[in-house]
């Protein structure tokens, strides 16, 4: 049936934009990584709430025994915009070649665009030089992946800063956890929020931790641990406490933990000042050490699954898949991913 324009209202015009823009996207990962159930919980989470069946298209890595690889595509994405939804979990060497060659496969298979999906984005801690002889290694991994995207989404870096790295037509955008770490908190109600003081592990990490505050609906000033590093090292010296946590549980938020223990000793120096209950939650839980040592102390811990956990003993796992999954279709679709994270549309 021919269809009239011309009966069409505003609305009608708007929603078949949107239906034709967002039936233009690809998924794309790896099946034999941790990404692929990321990327079907994304693809769930689209069909569920959009009713839009994205497609999911499969991208093969071949390894040959002198280490190199070959990716390939196993789909047809030609004048499609594509999504490549990337395993963080991966050797930070291989997983920047990747992503260069998951562009180059997709732009020499005439896609239209290539978003890259980056749950953590890696590298993005070496934001600065601090001593010399050292490179900036934030901005030269932008240099080197920015080239061949359209556009990169990912979530709670170390700082936002790293935005500036990246060119004008490349935009960047930072997803954030806080709302979904507060909606998780008030349901389970596995950390009681009476007399809870959420607490910056570091001096640059005040703005996440008052976003936490206020999500949560806590009345009180949050906490600061402050850091002293060797100016050499860079190995931290010594942690100042500011803050009243007296009697108080404390919540202590942190973007990454790597082996955990600077996490246990930020705990230990709120209970030093009073604090009763220590809770941790980190939005890029590595746990490269392992979790028993984290969990004996703290009373509970919960991450994220960007390092596509769906399980890990007794550390509570948040699902921030459909952050990212609504992210993607209000990329595709022209409307507002910031609006997301607004703190009156999340303090409820």
């Amino acid at each position: 049936m021919a269809l009239n324009f011309e009966e069409l209202t505003k609305e009608d015009l708007n929603e078949l934009t949107r239906r034709l823009r967002i039936n233009n996207a690809v998924l794309l990962a790896d099946p034999e990584s941790m990404a692929w159930r990321f990327a079907k919980k994304i693809q769930d989470y689209i069909y569920k709430k959009h009713r839009v069946s994205l497609p999911l298209t499969e991208f093969r890595i071949k390894k040959f025994g002198a280490g190199e690889f070959e990716p390939k595509i196993e789909g047809n994405v030609r004048k499609k915009d594509v999504y490549f939804i990337h395993d963080s979990t991966k050797d930070p060497s291989f997983w920047t070649i990747e992503i260069c060659l998951a562009e180059n496969a997709a732009k020499l298979a005439s896609a239209e665009s290539v978003t890259l999906v980056l749950p953590d984005m890696n590298w993005s801690r070496q934001d600065r030089k601090e001593q010399p002889h050292v490179p900036i290694s934030a901005k030269k991994i932008a240099d080197i992946i920015s080239p061949g995207a359209d556009r990169i989404i990912t979530m709670d870096p170390h700082s936002e800063k790293i935005q500036g790295f990246y060119p004008e037509s490349v935009p960047l955008d930072l997803l954030k956890s806080f709302p979904t770490v507060a909606k998780h908190i008030k349901l389970q109600g596995s950390i009681p929020r009476e007399n809870l003081v959420i607490a910056a592990t570091d001096g640059g990490d005040v703005e996440r931790a008052s976003e936490y505050s206020q999500a949560l609906g806590l009345d009180g000033p949050i906490a600061i641990i402050y850091k002293e590093r060797d100016i050499i090292t860079k190995k931290i010296k010594a942690m100042h406490f500011i803050g009243d946590v007296q009697g108080k549980d404390v919540l202590l938020i942190d973007d990454l933990t790597d082996s955990g223990g600077t996490n246990i000793s930020a705990g230990k120096l709120a209970k030093e000042h009073g604090a009763r209950r220590i809770y941790s939650y980190t939005t890029h839980g590595l746990f490269t050490k392992g979790t028993e040592e984290l969990t004996n102390f703290f009373d509970k811990i919960l991450t994220s699954n960007t390092h596509c956990y769906d399980s890990l003993g007794e550390v509570e796992i948040i699902d921030v898949s459909p952050v990212f999954a609504e992210a993607i279709y209000r990329a595709q679709v022209g409307e507002s991913i910031s609006s997301l994270f607004n703190l009156e549309n999340n303090n409820h």
